[in-house]
């Protein structure tokens, strides 16, 4: 079986295509492992679809689905234009819905699915956060020092809530973000529903463009806008290697 290792401003997959959509959270888990496998946040698995381009399945690093990902669906993008799959403008499915990327180079635009607020209210460690759906929920703060994130809170907000945990800061151009991510169950170099659950917030509650550089804990910078209640999501992915495995 071939498959292909891609980063995506810090994310890293392992992807394949195939013409069987079965179950494959047991082969994301050994895929997936740093010392026994490929290594990998997720595993991206690309199926037919009767009236989109394709359909994916997403499985996290512990072999749990996801509903979406947004550097793995830039990546996933690449995979199959590469590949002849999908033209350089494809809609995908999803478990958070249609998904809509456009290729040009090694630059991928992904339109998430429309953002929902789910909570304002929460009071945790001194700090206020949102709860918001960018296509999996993200717990959100920000705080004018991002090295306060605490892990170990993050680890228990993220039981609680069972959400990725995300602090942000607003720079002078940009945004800075560091994301918690259920099923890799780690802090990440990057995570683009969660830079995208930031941008929202920044955006709603404090009033920033709705154009945004954002960067991650990996400082590859991204390009974020809002346009008529869709979040765009903009920037470079790579190939890494292909490769066969038995």
């Amino acid at each position: 079986m071939q498959v292909a290792k891609y980063t995506a401003s810090g994310n890293d997959f392992v992807i394949f295509h195939t013409f069987i959509k079965k179950d494959f959270s047991s082969l994301a888990k050994v895929l997936c492992h740093r010392q026994e496998g490929i290594g990998a946040d997720g595993l991206i698995v690309l199926v037919p679809h009767k009236t989109l381009d394709f359909e994916w399945c997403f499985y996290n690093a512990d072999g749990s689905s996801a509903e979406m990902c947004g550097n793995g669906s830039r990546a996933c993008a690449h995979y199959a234009f590469e590949n002849g799959l999908a033209p350089a403008q494809m809609r995908f499915l999803t478990l958070a819905g249609e998904i809509g990327c456009t290729v040009s180079g090694n630059r991928v635009q992904s339109d998430l699915t429309p953002p929902k607020i789910l909570d304002k209210e929460i009071e945790k460690y001194g700090k206020r956060w949102w709860l918001i759906d960018t296509g999996v929920p993200h717990l959100v703060t920000f705080d004018a020092d991002i090295n306060a994130f605490d892990l170990q809170e993050a680890k228990i907000l993220r039981q609680e809530y069972n959400a990725n945990v995300n602090i942000a800061s607003i720079e002078k151009d940009h945004i800075r973000v560091r994301t918690y991510e259920r099923g890799v169950e780690d802090e990440t170099l990057a995570c683009g529903t969660g830079m995208a659950a930031c941008f929202y917030m920044a955006n709603q509650n404090a009033g920033v463009a709705n154009t945004m550089k954002v960067k991650p804990k990996s400082a590859a910078e991204l390009y974020l806008g809002l346009e008529n209640g869709i979040i765009t999501f903009t920037g470079d992915v790579r190939k890494v290697f292909t490769t066969e495995i038995n």
